[in-house]
Protein backbone atom coordinates (compact mmCIF):
# COMPACT_ATOMS: atom_id res chain seq x y z
CA UNK A 1 0.00 0.00 0.00
CA UNK A 2 3.05 2.47 0.45
CA UNK A 3 4.18 2.39 -2.88
CA UNK A 4 6.46 5.05 -4.38
CA UNK A 5 5.40 6.13 -7.79
CA UNK A 6 8.16 8.89 -8.97
CA UNK A 7 7.46 9.88 -12.76
CA UNK A 8 8.46 13.06 -14.11
CA UNK A 9 10.40 14.13 -10.79
CA UNK A 10 6.76 13.39 -9.18
CA UNK A 11 6.51 11.21 -5.62
CA UNK A 12 3.16 9.96 -5.35
CA UNK A 13 2.48 7.49 -2.48
CA UNK A 14 0.51 7.02 0.74
CA UNK A 15 1.37 9.35 3.79
CA UNK A 16 0.92 6.53 6.21
CA UNK A 17 2.43 2.70 5.82
CA UNK A 18 -0.83 1.27 7.21
CA UNK A 19 -3.44 3.16 5.16
CA UNK A 20 -4.07 3.66 1.66
CA UNK A 21 -5.25 7.49 2.34
CA UNK A 22 -4.27 10.24 2.32
CA UNK A 23 -1.98 10.11 -0.77
CA UNK A 24 0.53 12.55 -1.29
CA UNK A 25 2.34 13.98 -3.84
CA UNK A 26 5.35 16.68 -4.23
CA UNK A 27 7.99 17.14 -6.60
CA UNK A 28 5.98 19.10 -9.15
CA UNK A 29 4.20 22.41 -9.14
CA UNK A 30 1.07 22.43 -7.48
CA UNK A 31 -0.70 23.05 -10.80
CA UNK A 32 0.89 20.35 -12.55
CA UNK A 33 -0.08 17.90 -9.78
CA UNK A 34 -3.21 18.86 -9.78
CA UNK A 35 -4.45 19.02 -13.19
CA UNK A 36 -2.67 15.90 -13.76
CA UNK A 37 -4.61 13.82 -10.84
CA UNK A 38 -7.65 15.68 -11.25
CA UNK A 39 -7.46 13.20 -14.94
CA UNK A 40 -5.81 10.21 -13.90
CA UNK A 41 -6.71 9.59 -10.41
CA UNK A 42 -10.02 10.86 -10.32
CA UNK A 43 -11.44 11.05 -13.46
CA UNK A 44 -13.32 14.24 -12.50
CA UNK A 45 -14.47 16.88 -14.45
CA UNK A 46 -17.07 19.07 -12.39
CA UNK A 47 -14.30 20.77 -9.86
CA UNK A 48 -15.32 22.95 -7.28
CA UNK A 49 -12.06 24.99 -5.44
CA UNK A 50 -12.08 26.56 -2.08
CA UNK A 51 -9.28 29.24 -2.06
CA UNK A 52 -7.56 31.09 0.64
CA UNK A 53 -8.85 34.90 0.19
CA UNK A 54 -4.84 35.98 1.05
CA UNK A 55 -3.97 33.64 -1.84
CA UNK A 56 -6.52 34.93 -4.15
CA UNK A 57 -5.98 38.69 -3.64
CA UNK A 58 -1.86 38.70 -2.53
CA UNK A 59 -0.92 35.90 -5.24
CA UNK A 60 -1.00 34.13 -8.45
CA UNK A 61 -2.18 31.06 -7.14
CA UNK A 62 -5.80 30.53 -7.73
CA UNK A 63 -5.30 31.89 -11.26
CA UNK A 64 -2.23 29.35 -12.10
CA UNK A 65 -4.40 26.56 -10.17
CA UNK A 66 -8.03 27.68 -12.58
CA UNK A 67 -5.68 28.36 -15.48
CA UNK A 68 -3.99 24.54 -15.24
CA UNK A 69 -7.95 22.92 -14.90
CA UNK A 70 -9.48 24.86 -17.19
CA UNK A 71 -12.94 24.41 -18.47
CA UNK A 72 -13.10 21.26 -15.58
CA UNK A 73 -13.57 24.41 -13.12
CA UNK A 74 -17.39 24.68 -12.31
CA UNK A 75 -17.18 27.07 -8.76
CA UNK A 76 -15.21 29.04 -6.76
CA UNK A 77 -15.60 29.95 -3.77
CA UNK A 78 -12.68 32.49 -1.98
CA UNK A 79 -12.56 32.57 1.67
CA UNK A 80 -14.05 31.49 4.76
CA UNK A 81 -14.35 33.10 7.85
CA UNK A 82 -12.58 31.60 10.98
CA UNK A 83 -13.56 28.70 12.69
CA UNK A 84 -15.61 26.84 10.15
CA UNK A 85 -18.92 28.78 10.14
CA UNK A 86 -21.92 26.30 9.35
CA UNK A 87 -23.48 29.61 7.40
CA UNK A 88 -20.21 29.32 5.05
CA UNK A 89 -20.34 25.64 5.02
CA UNK A 90 -24.08 25.70 4.04
CA UNK A 91 -23.89 28.48 1.34
CA UNK A 92 -20.82 26.30 -0.52
CA UNK A 93 -23.09 22.43 -0.07
CA UNK A 94 -26.03 24.73 -2.29
CA UNK A 95 -23.28 26.10 -4.57
CA UNK A 96 -21.76 22.45 -5.01
CA UNK A 97 -24.85 21.05 -5.49
CA UNK A 98 -26.69 23.18 -8.20
CA UNK A 99 -22.93 23.08 -10.17
CA UNK A 100 -22.70 19.40 -9.72
CA UNK A 101 -19.50 18.89 -8.07
CA UNK A 102 -17.65 15.76 -8.30
CA UNK A 103 -13.79 16.70 -6.43
CA UNK A 104 -13.50 19.62 -3.82
CA UNK A 105 -10.00 21.30 -3.92
CA UNK A 106 -8.81 23.29 -1.46
CA UNK A 107 -6.01 26.09 -1.75
CA UNK A 108 -4.54 27.15 1.45
CA UNK A 109 -4.26 26.60 5.75
CA UNK A 110 -6.10 24.34 7.73
CA UNK A 111 -9.78 26.12 7.92
CA UNK A 112 -10.25 25.62 4.52
CA UNK A 113 -9.84 21.45 4.29
CA UNK A 114 -11.86 20.97 7.98
CA UNK A 115 -14.78 23.46 5.71
CA UNK A 116 -14.54 20.94 2.50
CA UNK A 117 -14.08 17.48 4.80
CA UNK A 118 -17.73 18.92 6.37
CA UNK A 119 -19.08 19.97 3.34
CA UNK A 120 -18.69 16.78 1.40
CA UNK A 121 -20.55 15.19 4.63
CA UNK A 122 -23.31 17.40 4.29
CA UNK A 123 -23.85 16.66 0.44
CA UNK A 124 -23.83 13.19 1.46
CA UNK A 125 -26.73 13.18 3.90
CA UNK A 126 -28.79 16.01 1.95
CA UNK A 127 -27.95 18.35 4.98
CA UNK A 128 -28.93 21.91 3.62
CA UNK A 129 -30.04 23.51 6.58
CA UNK A 130 -28.52 24.42 9.96
CA UNK A 131 -30.96 21.49 11.51
CA UNK A 132 -30.00 19.03 8.92
CA UNK A 133 -26.49 20.04 9.43
CA UNK A 134 -26.95 19.85 13.45
CA UNK A 135 -27.60 15.80 12.87
CA UNK A 136 -24.29 15.05 11.47
CA UNK A 137 -21.77 16.11 14.38
CA UNK A 138 -20.61 13.23 16.46
CA UNK A 139 -21.13 15.19 19.53
CA UNK A 140 -24.95 15.82 18.77
CA UNK A 141 -27.26 15.08 20.94
CA UNK A 142 -29.62 15.20 17.97
CA UNK A 143 -27.47 13.16 15.84
CA UNK A 144 -28.83 10.80 13.13
CA UNK A 145 -29.00 7.23 13.74
CA UNK A 146 -26.99 6.49 9.88
CA UNK A 147 -24.88 8.98 9.28
CA UNK A 148 -23.61 8.30 5.38
CA UNK A 149 -19.96 8.59 4.40
CA UNK A 150 -19.20 11.19 1.57
CA UNK A 151 -18.64 10.09 -1.56
CA UNK A 152 -16.95 13.44 -3.64
CA UNK A 153 -13.28 13.44 -2.69
CA UNK A 154 -11.12 16.53 -1.52
CA UNK A 155 -7.84 16.98 -3.08
CA UNK A 156 -6.04 19.72 -0.15
CA UNK A 157 -3.06 21.81 -1.06
CA UNK A 158 -1.66 23.00 2.07
CA UNK A 159 -0.23 26.34 3.13
CA UNK A 160 0.54 25.61 6.88
CA UNK A 161 2.15 23.03 9.41
CA UNK A 162 -1.33 22.43 10.68
CA UNK A 163 -1.39 19.12 9.43
CA UNK A 164 -5.50 18.54 9.57
CA UNK A 165 -5.36 17.53 5.70
CA UNK A 166 -3.77 14.09 6.94
CA UNK A 167 -6.81 13.70 9.25
CA UNK A 168 -10.43 12.32 9.01
CA UNK A 169 -11.74 14.83 11.81
CA UNK A 170 -13.08 18.16 11.49
CA UNK A 171 -14.72 21.23 12.94
CA UNK A 172 -17.35 23.73 12.39
CA UNK A 173 -19.08 26.07 14.24
CA UNK A 174 -22.75 27.10 14.54
CA UNK A 175 -23.32 30.37 14.02
CA UNK A 176 -26.57 30.26 16.06
CA UNK A 177 -25.39 28.59 19.29
CA UNK A 178 -21.38 30.08 18.70
CA UNK A 179 -20.31 26.34 19.79
CA UNK A 180 -18.14 24.15 17.69
CA UNK A 181 -18.84 20.76 17.16
CA UNK A 182 -16.78 17.88 16.30
CA UNK A 183 -17.65 16.07 12.84
CA UNK A 184 -15.72 12.12 12.82
CA UNK A 185 -16.90 8.58 11.41
CA UNK A 186 -18.04 8.10 8.97
CA UNK A 187 -15.93 11.75 7.89
CA UNK A 188 -13.44 11.75 5.46
CA UNK A 189 -10.04 13.51 4.66
CA UNK A 190 -8.44 14.45 1.21
CA UNK A 191 -8.16 11.51 -0.67
CA UNK A 192 -4.69 13.41 -1.87
CA UNK A 193 -2.36 16.19 0.06
CA UNK A 194 -0.25 18.33 -2.70
CA UNK A 195 2.96 19.64 -1.32
CA UNK A 196 4.81 22.28 -2.83
CA UNK A 197 7.16 24.04 -1.20
CA UNK A 198 7.67 27.02 -3.30
CA UNK A 199 4.12 28.01 -2.57
CA UNK A 200 4.68 27.78 0.92
CA UNK A 201 7.00 30.75 0.64
CA UNK A 202 3.48 33.20 0.59
CA UNK A 203 2.50 31.97 4.06
CA UNK A 204 3.38 34.28 6.52
CA UNK A 205 6.20 33.44 8.74
CA UNK A 206 3.78 33.42 11.59
CA UNK A 207 1.43 31.08 10.45
CA UNK A 208 4.34 29.31 9.34
CA UNK A 209 6.28 28.86 12.09
CA UNK A 210 4.05 29.15 14.62
CA UNK A 211 1.78 25.65 12.87
CA UNK A 212 5.48 24.06 12.93
CA UNK A 213 6.03 24.12 16.74
CA UNK A 214 2.39 22.72 16.73
CA UNK A 215 4.03 19.86 14.98
CA UNK A 216 6.82 19.89 17.50
CA UNK A 217 4.11 19.63 19.77
CA UNK A 218 2.58 16.53 19.13
CA UNK A 219 6.18 15.21 18.37
CA UNK A 220 7.09 16.51 22.02
CA UNK A 221 4.33 15.51 24.11
CA UNK A 222 4.34 11.79 22.63
CA UNK A 223 7.95 11.13 23.09
CA UNK A 224 7.29 12.93 27.09
CA UNK A 225 4.40 10.50 27.88
CA UNK A 226 4.43 7.74 30.40
CA UNK A 227 2.18 6.07 27.90
CA UNK A 228 4.83 5.93 25.34
CA UNK A 229 5.15 3.24 22.57
CA UNK A 230 8.42 2.23 20.66
CA UNK A 231 6.66 2.84 17.53
CA UNK A 232 5.59 6.52 18.06
CA UNK A 233 8.73 7.36 19.59
CA UNK A 234 10.94 6.41 16.79
CA UNK A 235 8.09 8.43 13.90
CA UNK A 236 7.98 11.35 16.66
CA UNK A 237 11.98 11.69 16.85
CA UNK A 238 11.97 11.20 13.05
CA UNK A 239 9.44 14.34 12.90
CA UNK A 240 11.64 16.47 15.13
CA UNK A 241 14.43 15.70 13.43
CA UNK A 242 12.94 17.32 10.13
CA UNK A 243 10.78 19.80 11.68
CA UNK A 244 13.22 22.13 14.06
CA UNK A 245 16.05 22.53 12.21
CA UNK A 246 13.96 22.72 8.78
CA UNK A 247 11.93 25.34 11.06
CA UNK A 248 15.36 27.60 12.12
CA UNK A 249 16.31 27.34 8.68
CA UNK A 250 12.80 28.89 7.14
CA UNK A 251 13.55 31.79 10.04
CA UNK A 252 17.09 32.50 8.49
CA UNK A 253 15.70 32.41 4.71
CA UNK A 254 12.34 32.42 4.01
CA UNK A 255 12.76 30.75 0.71
CA UNK A 256 14.96 27.92 1.56
CA UNK A 257 12.49 25.43 0.12
CA UNK A 258 14.54 22.39 0.81
CA UNK A 259 13.71 23.55 4.63
CA UNK A 260 10.02 24.28 4.16
CA UNK A 261 9.95 20.64 2.08
CA UNK A 262 11.58 18.80 5.23
CA UNK A 263 8.98 20.92 7.63
CA UNK A 264 6.06 19.46 4.96
CA UNK A 265 7.46 15.86 5.52
CA UNK A 266 7.85 16.42 9.04
CA UNK A 267 4.20 17.14 9.61
CA UNK A 268 3.28 13.35 8.54
CA UNK A 269 5.97 11.91 10.89
CA UNK A 270 4.19 13.75 13.47
CA UNK A 271 0.63 13.12 12.55
CA UNK A 272 2.08 9.50 12.14
CA UNK A 273 3.24 9.30 15.87
CA UNK A 274 0.22 10.66 16.88
CA UNK A 275 -1.65 8.01 15.01
CA UNK A 276 -0.22 5.01 17.40
CA UNK A 277 -3.14 6.32 20.28
CA UNK A 278 -0.47 7.45 22.58
CA UNK A 279 -2.13 10.25 25.04
CA UNK A 280 -0.77 13.96 24.71
CA UNK A 281 -0.81 15.97 27.48
CA UNK A 282 -1.67 19.70 28.87
CA UNK A 283 -0.19 21.82 26.11
CA UNK A 284 -2.72 19.82 23.81
CA UNK A 285 -5.41 20.19 26.80
CA UNK A 286 -5.01 23.52 27.79
CA UNK A 287 -4.40 24.67 24.23
CA UNK A 288 -7.38 23.58 22.87
CA UNK A 289 -9.58 25.74 25.36
CA UNK A 290 -6.76 29.03 24.33
CA UNK A 291 -8.06 28.50 20.90
CA UNK A 292 -11.64 30.54 21.56
CA UNK A 293 -9.75 33.25 23.47
CA UNK A 294 -8.42 34.19 19.76
CA UNK A 295 -4.93 32.86 20.14
CA UNK A 296 -4.07 31.02 17.04
CA UNK A 297 -3.49 26.92 17.15
CA UNK A 298 0.18 27.48 16.75
CA UNK A 299 0.29 30.20 19.18
CA UNK A 300 -0.81 28.27 21.98
CA UNK A 301 1.48 25.20 21.52
CA UNK A 302 4.50 28.06 21.79
CA UNK A 303 3.35 29.31 24.82
CA UNK A 304 2.37 26.01 26.82
CA UNK A 305 4.97 23.56 25.46
CA UNK A 306 8.17 25.15 27.17
CA UNK A 307 5.90 25.92 29.72
CA UNK A 308 4.39 22.50 30.71
CA UNK A 309 7.58 21.08 30.43
CA UNK A 310 8.75 23.11 33.28
CA UNK A 311 5.64 22.02 35.24
CA UNK A 312 6.02 17.89 34.47
CA UNK A 313 9.73 17.93 35.13
CA UNK A 314 9.38 20.32 38.73
CA UNK A 315 7.74 17.64 39.91
CA UNK A 316 9.62 14.66 39.23
CA UNK A 317 7.32 13.12 36.52
CA UNK A 318 8.75 12.22 33.39
CA UNK A 319 12.37 13.38 33.75
CA UNK A 320 14.37 10.65 32.20
CA UNK A 321 11.86 11.28 28.77
CA UNK A 322 12.34 14.91 29.13
CA UNK A 323 15.59 14.10 29.02
CA UNK A 324 15.82 12.09 26.17
CA UNK A 325 14.28 14.55 23.45
CA UNK A 326 16.77 17.36 25.00
CA UNK A 327 20.02 15.08 24.17
CA UNK A 328 17.54 14.30 20.90
CA UNK A 329 17.57 18.14 20.25
CA UNK A 330 20.91 19.17 21.27
CA UNK A 331 22.13 16.40 18.31
CA UNK A 332 20.73 19.19 15.62
CA UNK A 333 23.69 22.04 14.28
CA UNK A 334 21.28 24.26 13.79
CA UNK A 335 19.89 24.01 17.70
CA UNK A 336 23.25 23.84 18.59
CA UNK A 337 23.90 26.93 17.56
CA UNK A 338 21.24 28.23 18.86
CA UNK A 339 21.41 27.15 22.46
CA UNK A 340 25.43 28.02 22.28
CA UNK A 341 24.76 31.77 21.53
CA UNK A 342 21.84 31.49 24.30
CA UNK A 343 25.16 30.71 27.00
CA UNK A 344 23.15 27.19 27.81
CA UNK A 345 25.00 24.34 28.58
CA UNK A 346 24.07 20.80 27.56
CA UNK A 347 24.40 18.58 30.53
CA UNK A 348 22.78 21.56 32.42
CA UNK A 349 19.57 22.32 30.07
CA UNK A 350 16.34 21.14 30.94
CA UNK A 351 14.12 20.45 27.88
CA UNK A 352 11.68 23.79 28.89
CA UNK A 353 14.57 25.98 28.52
CA UNK A 354 15.96 24.07 24.87
CA UNK A 355 12.04 24.71 23.63
CA UNK A 356 12.44 28.64 24.95
CA UNK A 357 15.24 29.48 23.11
CA UNK A 358 14.18 27.62 19.68
CA UNK A 359 10.92 28.91 19.88
CA UNK A 360 12.27 32.31 21.03
CA UNK A 361 14.72 32.11 18.25
CA UNK A 362 11.49 31.91 15.59
CA UNK A 363 10.18 34.89 16.72
CA UNK A 364 6.90 33.75 18.37
CA UNK A 365 5.07 34.59 21.84
CA UNK A 366 6.19 33.09 24.69
CA UNK A 367 3.76 34.11 27.35
CA UNK A 368 -0.06 34.78 27.37
CA UNK A 369 0.68 38.54 27.87
CA UNK A 370 2.26 38.22 24.27
CA UNK A 371 -1.12 36.96 22.86
CA UNK A 372 -3.07 39.49 25.05
CA UNK A 373 -4.41 36.59 26.99
CA UNK A 374 -4.64 38.70 30.74
CA UNK A 375 -4.76 37.51 33.82
CA UNK A 376 -8.35 37.88 34.99
CA UNK A 377 -9.11 35.27 31.69
CA UNK A 378 -6.98 32.55 33.75
CA UNK A 379 -9.62 31.46 36.08
CA UNK A 380 -12.54 30.37 33.08
CA UNK A 381 -9.73 29.02 31.00
CA UNK A 382 -8.88 26.65 33.94
CA UNK A 383 -12.37 25.82 34.52
CA UNK A 384 -12.31 24.73 30.61
CA UNK A 385 -9.12 23.16 30.81
CA UNK A 386 -10.36 20.58 33.07
CA UNK A 387 -13.33 19.22 30.26
CA UNK A 388 -10.27 18.67 28.14
CA UNK A 389 -9.40 14.54 28.24
CA UNK A 390 -5.59 15.44 27.48
CA UNK A 391 -5.14 17.20 30.59
CA UNK A 392 -6.06 14.16 32.91
CA UNK A 393 -3.44 12.13 30.56
CA UNK A 394 -0.35 14.84 31.23
CA UNK A 395 2.41 13.32 32.97
CA UNK A 396 1.15 15.29 36.41
CA UNK A 397 -2.39 14.09 36.15
CA UNK A 398 -4.45 17.33 36.28
CA UNK A 399 -7.52 16.71 37.94
CA UNK A 400 -8.33 20.02 39.82
CA UNK A 401 -8.19 23.44 38.79
CA UNK A 402 -5.39 24.80 40.81
CA UNK A 403 -3.34 22.90 39.03
CA UNK A 404 -3.85 24.43 35.79
CA UNK A 405 -4.36 27.43 37.42
CA UNK A 406 -0.37 27.24 38.89
CA UNK A 407 0.67 25.81 35.18
CA UNK A 408 -0.89 29.41 33.82
CA UNK A 409 0.50 31.08 36.22
CA UNK A 410 3.68 30.67 35.11
CA UNK A 411 2.86 31.15 31.19
CA UNK A 412 1.52 34.61 32.19
CA UNK A 413 4.51 36.77 31.26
Amino acid sequence: MHSDLQSAGETFRSAFPDREYPKISFGTTFPEACRKHVDSTFHASRVYIISSASLAKNTEALVSLQLALGSKVVGTRVGMKPHTLWSDILQIVKEAQDVGADLFVTLGAGSLTDGAKIIALALANDAATFDALAALPTDSSTRRKHVLAPTIPIISIPTSLSGGEYSDLAGGTNDHTHRKHSFSEPNKGPALVILDAALTTTTPASIWLSTGIRAVDHCVEVLCSLQGKAEADKNAEKGLSLLVPGLLRCKQDSYDTEARHHCQMGVIDAMTAIRHGVPMGASHGIGHQLGPLGVGHGETSCILLPTVCKYNADRNANVERQRKVADILWRYPEVQDVLNARGLREEETQLSAVLDAIIRELGMPRSLKDVGVGKDQIEELAENSLHDRWVATNPVPLKEKQQVLELLEMAIE
